[in-house]
């Protein structure tokens, strides 16, 4: 798989995201998928995302840096979003925040395998 065509998978699993194109995330992620060292599978994967949209109603990804060596890629994602409630254990209850995700992705088989993430959690607590 070449840079090219893995920075297209990439782009369009984020675009999946966005949408919350559920049926559409197995094109995308792998059965096996684990997430920071976590066996999630695809089923648990999904449920984290769902979630996530569930705190973050307002939630969009952007990528703002993208990287491919394959199998890898680096990301770094840009929010700006207004989470409901508690987020992160911060009391964020719908105030407006922008941070980013730094994000590890190996694929297998053209879908996403295992992902390492980190989010700028002081970021949020700055705007606090």
């Amino acid at each position: 798989m070449t840079r090219s065509d893995l920075a297209d998978i990439y782009r369009n699993y984020i675009a999946c995201l966005n949408r919350q194109d559920w049926p559409a995330l197995g094109q995308f992620v792998h059965d096996d998928v684990a997430h920071n060292a976590r066996p999630f599978g695809l089923s648990g994967y999904r449920a984290m995302l769902e979630q996530d949209f569930r705190t973050i109603p307002d939630l969009h990804f952007n990528i703002e840096l993208l990287v491919c060596d394959p199998p890898h890629i680096a990301a770094r994602l840009k929010f700006d979003c207004t989470p409901a409630g508690t987020f992160l254990g911060l009391d964020v209850n719908g105030r407006r925040v922008s941070f980013c995700e730094n994000v590890f992705y190996q694929f297998r088989d053209g879908k996403i395998r295992q992902v390492w993430s980190i989010i700028d959690k002081p970021a949020i607590e700055a705007q606090l």
